[in-house]
């Protein structure tokens, strides 16, 4: 076990911020965690749960904290910022843990203290669960995190994004860098695309008249099912996902249409090689995320059931 840091805080303790403070305990990346969370309820539930100190305001809470990390849903980090700010200390690491980028470097860069230092993250996991009895420690082991450093000429800056670096590798994450832009590009083809195609494929089951709601729950398949777990995602997170995303979201998802209308007429006119083609290259990409180590090829997908 490797500290890193002396005491971390953590602003809004979901399924993230609660896996972080469970890995820095369980890895001892971190000596003290200092928790926050805008809820009554979720504080509550915090002090029950015993996996740090709680408090009932954000500038409390990230004080004396050499690295704080910003774990609410993208839409309030701005807002979460503003009000820890007065008590961050010199030489603090913001950090943020926001699947887009660059909205979220636009709402918080300005609210940074010129004492401390920011640099934006994104660790590439989760589940279809919420809340602060959704984390687990070892929900970063394997598993991508991606560092976008703004372009700051500090030398200390430089050590700032290193020692954050190796924060994330004693939780267990592969730790890679890249430009904010990139991000919500590559972000918006791996992650929130397949979001929000299952968001849609979930409620359109729901209002087809053709069929009842208790066929679609009764005889779900497995490619439902996996839409389902994908759409039983936090709605508040996602919502804020696609606004603050929208053009690299609405880029892709203008390729994605015109591949389907493509697929459509193939369908439509019995165009075999076409379909064969691209489902033979599909089964191709999902071979390399299993030999990525991003997956499992065991059967059912490592499902009991």
């Amino acid at each position: 076990m490797t500290q890193i840091f002396d005491r971390i805080a953590i602003i809004g303790v979901g399924l993230i911020g609660a896996s972080i403070a469970r890995g820095a305990a369980e890895f001892g990346a971190a000596g003290s965690v200092a928790l926050y969370d805008a809820s009554e309820a979720a504080r509550a539930r915090l002090r029950e749960l015993n996996i740090g100190e709680v408090f009932d305001d954000a500038q409390s809470a990230v004080a004396n904290a050499d690295l704080v990390v910003l774990a609410t849903p993208v839409g309030a980090m701005g807002y979460a910022l503003e009000a820890a700010a007065p008590g961050l200390k010199p030489g603090a690491i913001v950090t943020d843990v926001g699947s887009v980028k660059g909205a979220v470097i636009n709402a918080t860069s300005a609210r940074v203290p010129a004492h401390a230092f920011h640099v934006p993250g994104h660790p590439i996991a989760g589940t279809e669960h919420s809340g602060p009895d959704a984390g687990f420690a070892t929900l970063f082991k394997g598993r991508w995190h991606i560092l976008t450093p703004l372009d700051d000429p500090r030398p200390e800056y430089a050590q700032a994004v290193d020692k954050l670096e190796a924060f994330w590798r004693a939780l267990g994450a592969n730790v890679e860098r890249m430009d904010a832009e990139r991000h919500d590009v590559v972000l918006a083809v791996v992650s929130h695309l397949p979001h929000l195609i299952a968001f849609n494929i979930v409620a359109m089951a729901e209002d087809l008249e053709s069929v009842t709601e208790s066929e679609v729950v009764k005889y779900s398949a497995s490619g439902f099912r996996d839409f389902t777990r994908i759409a039983a995602s936090d709605p508040t997170m996602w919502r804020d996902v696609f606004l603050n995303n929208r053009e690299a979201v609405l880029e892709v998802l203008g390729r994605f249409s015109e591949d389907l209308a493509a697929l459509q007429r193939a369908i439509r006119w019995g165009d075999g090689k076409t379909l064969y083609e691209l489902f033979d290259r599909a089964r191709r990409m999902r071979r390399e995320v299993i030999e990525a180590g991003q997956d499992t090829a065991a059967p059912n997908w490592g499902r009991e059931n």
